[in-house]
């Protein structure tokens, strides 16, 4: 038996940016975005083109950093709970960080304390609130406007946490590849890799299902071919769209499955040395995926249907794939000490995200020493 469900209405094309009038549908709303400091960037456009269709939102949440955490984020309450009218949607206008932080606003409902007693106790769930999101990504990568989770971060005690209610789940989400053509070579490759993650954590994964391992071969087939293309050619269109559409399919894969190891493993590279969400979860993904070969038969056909055949000749050319992006499979080049590999593998697998995987301990152990 298997169950594949995701509630989200997704609108997804170019120009789908200039529905959001409609989706709102007069409800006074939480803008939740990136601050542009002289007014003149590109957020800045895009709230002027959001308040044309929609009206001047009841409040604007603008202090979004690249991981939110505890500190910003209670911040972020503070401003949201000043707003003078009710909120009755939240219109999330950025990457990632702006939807993690728009799901937090939406649990919240303006007191922070609320959200950070659940995360640290596991406790009253139930009380947090569940205002309506519209998710207009930025990047291609996340996949969170159509997942229920949000990543956040205790920057002071070096912790990793995630919102998870199904009641977070975005109410729509307009997906306009166009809002990705002035995203720079770097966050291009980052928020592609993140996506390529998502894809291929959601196939060796426990929770897999045949939907969300379909999603997932399409996702991963389009980055690995798109994204090279896309690095060299950051003005086209076409490819912006590709990139957009796999990220989306990975997003419907993941938001079943949730990820796994490489994402696991990502937590500490991100906390303890500032290495990229994008970088970090996928850097490790040939290691993973040697591991993995001969685990499981349904993971074993779905990665050939991406690699081929043979799968070790995969994972080859998925580790010259992130070597032509720039991106080292080497865990020392990301700032990990060879000494300190095999603990942070057994933390990883010891964690929510490592339980998902499908492999064993001794396969990743043998891939390290190699």
């Amino acid at each position: 038996m298997w169950r594949y469900r995701n509630p989200v209405d997704v609108t997804f094309g170019a120009g789908v940016f200039e529905t959001l009038g409609k989706v709102l549908a007069g409800r006074p709303y939480c803008l939740v975005t990136y601050d542009d400091a002289n007014g003149g960037g590109v957020f800045a456009d895009l709230t002027r083109r959001v308040i044309a269709q929609a009206g001047a939102p009841a409040v604007t949440v603008s202090n979004i950093g690249p991981n939110p955490d505890f500190i910003g984020l209670a911040d972020s309450c503070r401003t949201y709970a000043a707003a003078p009218h009710p909120i009755e949607a939240i219109v999330a206008l950025g990457g990632g960080s702006v939807m993690d932080a728009a799901k937090v606003l939406a649990a919240a409902r303006g007191d922070f304390d609320t959200v950070r007693r659940h995360l640290e106790t596991g406790k009253d769930g139930d009380t947090l609130g569940r205002t309506p999101i519209i998710a207009i990504p930025t990047t291609a990568g996340t996949g969170s406007e159509v997942t229920s989770w949000a990543t956040v971060w205790d920057t002071t005690a070096m912790k990793k946490y995630s919102l998870a209610r199904d009641t977070l789940y975005p109410e729509a989400a307009l997906v306009d590849p166009l809002l990705t053509l002035g995203l720079p070579r770097a966050i291009t490759i980052s928020t592609g890799l993140d996506a390529l993650s998502h894809a291929l954590e959601s196939i060796w994964n426990v929770n897999a299902n045949p939907v969300s391992s379909s999603l997932a071969e399409v996702a991963a087939r389009e980055v690995i071919e798109a994204l090279p293309l896309l690095a060299d050619d950051l003005r086209s269109e076409a490819l912006r769209t590709r990139l957009a559409r796999a990220s989306l399919f990975a997003g419907l894969a993941f938001s079943n499955t949730r990820t796994a190891l490489a994402h696991s493993l990502s937590y500490h590279l991100t906390l303890h040395h500032g290495v990229p969400h994008g970088i970090a979860c996928s850097f490790s993904l040939p290691m993973v995926m040697r591991a993995v070969a001969g685990c499981d038969a349904a993971c074993d056909a779905s990665l050939r249907r991406i690699f081929g055949n043979d799968l070790l000749a995969g994972a080859a050319r998925l580790e010259a794939f992130l070597k032509k992006l720039g991106i080292s499979p080497d865990a020392t080049a990301h700032g990990i000490a060879a000494r300190d590999w095999a603990r942070l593998v057994d933390d990883a697998l010891a964690g929510d995200r490592g339980r998902n995987f499908i492999g064993r301990r001794e396969a990743l152990l043998a891939e390290m020493a190699a």
